[in-house]
């Protein structure tokens, strides 16, 4: 054992007990940083810190950051596996592998347990009684879905139970057909609890059986000469055939499975899945995840595995995979378990199958690369080296300051200066003035104050070597949000101040011109040029920030805390003034002497207030 442990850890780790169980690493803070599980705690956790152990770099920066670890026994390595999952989930340890931002995947939610179901989106899967499908992580195939499924099955629409014929008046859904209308009583029952299986039957992608129930209903309703019925439910039988007949024949010999092939990449990592259902290819779905220790591919399909299946209901008998998987036997026991089912990890070595995985790898392969090249053209330094091309400075700007102008129909006059530094926002240095020399709507003159006084400081002769004040600072780039006439008052700010050196440009909204100084037209660069985005960012920055500013001012103003911004009145003085005269009208109207005899205000603290209103 390492003898550099801090004494607490050590003895921690001299009692751990040789069962079952899960294990949480935490640093100096108490943080979370990895979470795992071992059939023999004692042996597992203690093995990170034998001396002389073999280890890869970037585990041995994980052990250098342990201060505490915490763990949490169980009575089987199946349970261990289960809440592990569910703690990774939870804490989302910088050092676990981990699916990138699965809390956002929505699901499709159908609430069977309800007397009569509907279907709505849902954003995580509760005991609830309900049955769900997903996780997507394309939003947009969720929507496609519900308007596929509201079109072929009239579904209701509304929230909370249904209490039957308590409405006398269905709504607009029921005269568009679009709606059973159980609220009014014309459903019934049975006919509409079938109709949710055969949904159910559809989001399964079980549509062979779905077509052969919606053959026998059509032919049931014609027999019985109810020929508007059997025309909706050939409509629904075309529309059904029609998907079907677009999605790819992809196992001969049918069946239901899951393929799942894993592509790594330096930190990251794609899972392609293919939702193979009777045979046919009926959804496939990318999924990427971090892995910041970079472990080898069975160790991060095995962990895509436990968290996507501890959310997905939806487990099929066959699961295919790209490669061999450590502890496949637990993996295929708590899979079994989940799906009430035997279920099985495979990975196929020749015929179709594998061919289908080979397919499933090729596409999560060319997917990373895209996020690869996605990264790189997001890459901070890449933008910012563009941006050095297209407005010819001399290298990359570093630190980049950002400006806008708000007021509110003429009143209230702001600005706001924001930083980027490398790239990236530095909200320490944001700063936001309130323009003192303007009493009417003049954005050019407003811009004029607020650059003078950012520089007034420099311009005055103090030093800015070495300094960490943003207003001793010289930026690399100035950026106005408008067009040639704000970037002439800022040419003219920087000249009095001396300043000349600092390269300016303005950034205009709508056709999102750059305008700088010296050239007659206009810079227009692609919407997807990197260097157009971070101006755009910096831009857009700066609106918030600087709207943000007046509105909050503006809020403030109306309920009197404008007042606390003059000295010598707090919180207790501001609710006297406005129990004594009710509004802030009031208070403007008042005399110094009245305003003294208000309990708690001294007459300094009166004629300061006076000087402030009036002033």
């Amino acid at each position: 054992m390492d003898k550099k442990l801090p004494a607490s850890l050590a003895g921690k780790l001299s009692k751990l007990p040789r069962r079952p169980g899960v294990y949480l690493m935490k640093d100096e803070r108490g943080k979370t940083i990895y979470v795992g599980k071992a059939v023999d705690l004692r042996q597992r956790v203690r093995s990170y810190f034998q001396a002389g152990q073999q280890q890869p770099p970037k585990v041995k920066i994980l052990v250098g950051k342990i201060c505490d670890v915490d763990y949490t026994v169980t009575d089987t390595e199946v349970e261990a596996l289960i809440l592990e999952s569910n703690l990774i989930k939870e804490n989302k340890p910088r050092y676990n592998i981990n699916l990138k931002d699965d809390k956002h995947y929505p699901y499709l939610r159908v609430t069977v347990q309800e007397q009569f179901p509907r279907l709505h989106v849902a954003r995580r899967v509760e005991k609830d009684g309900a049955r769900y499908f997903g996780p997507y992580p394309n939003a947009g195939a969720v929507r496609e879905t519900m308007r596929l499924i509201k079109s072929l099955f009239p579904l209701r629409h509304c929230r909370g139970p249904i209490e039957v014929g308590k409405n006398k008046r269905a709504c607009l859904n029921r005269h568009i057909h679009r709606c059973l209308a159980p609220c009014t009583g014309e459903a019934d029952g049975t006919e509409y609890m079938q109709m949710v299986g055969e949904i159910l039957l559809f989001l399964e992608g079980k549509q062979e059986k779905l077509l052969k129930a919606l053959r026998e209903r059509m032919e049931e309703a014609s027999v019985n000469l109810e020929f508007e019925k059997a025309a909706r439910l050939r409509d629904q039988y075309r529309a059904v055939a029609a998907v079907g007949e677009k999605q790819k024949i992809a196992v001969a010999e049918g069946g239901d499975s899951d393929v799942l092939a894993l592509a790594c990449a330096r930190e990251q990592g794609c899972v392609q899945q293919f939702r193979i259902r009777g045979g046919k290819l009926t959804g496939r779905e990318h999924f990427l995840l971090t892995n910041p220790t970079g472990e080898e591919d069975g160790e991060v399909l095995a962990a895509f595995l436990r968290q996507y299946y501890a959310q997905n209901a939806d487990i099929p008998p066959e699961i295919l995979l790209s490669a061999d998987i450590a502890e496949s036997e637990l993996l295929e026991q708590w899979l079994s378990l989940r799906r009430g089912r035997r279920a099985r990890l495979i990975v196929p070595k020749r015929g179709s199958k594998k061919e289908l995985v080979r397919l499933a790898a090729d596409n999560a392969r060319l997917f990373l690369d895209q996020e690869e090249l996605k990264d790189k053209e997001r890459d901070p330094k890449v933008a910012l080296q563009a941006l050095a091309e297209h407005l010819n400075l001399p290298e990359a700007p570093y630190r980049i300051e950002g400006y806008d102008i708000s007021h509110f129909q003429g009143e209230g006059t702001v600005a706001a200066m924001v930083v980027f530094e490398g790239g990236l926002p530095k909200t320490s240095d944001y700063r936001r003035f309130r323009v003192r020399s303007v009493d009417k709507p003049d954005d050019y003159a407003s811009m004029r104050e607020a650059l003078s006084r950012r520089f007034a400081r420099i311009a005055a002769g103090e030093s800015y070597t070495g300094s960490s004040d943003p207003f001793l600072l010289l930026p690399d780039l100035l950026l106005i949000d408008g067009g040639p006439g704000q970037l002439g008052v800022a040419l003219q700010a920087l000249a009095a101040a001396g300043l000349e050196v600092i390269p300016v440009a303005a950034l205009a909204k709508e056709e999102e011109l750059i305008y700088l100084p010296g050239r007659g037209e206009a810079l227009r660069l692609p919407r997807t040029s990197p260097a157009l985005q971070l101006l755009q960012r910096v831009r857009d920055e700066a609106h918030r920030f600087v709207v943000t500013y007046q509105r909050t001012l503006r809020s403030r103003a109306g309920r009197g805390s404008a007042l606390l911004d003059v000295p010598g009145i707090g919180d207790k003085r501001r609710k006297a003034l406005l129990r004594h005269f009710g509004s802030m009208t009031a208070i403007r109207r008042a005399t110094a002497e009245e305003l003294a005899l208000v309990e708690g205000m001294t007459v300094s603290a009166a004629a300061k207030l006076y000087e402030y209103l009036h002033n």
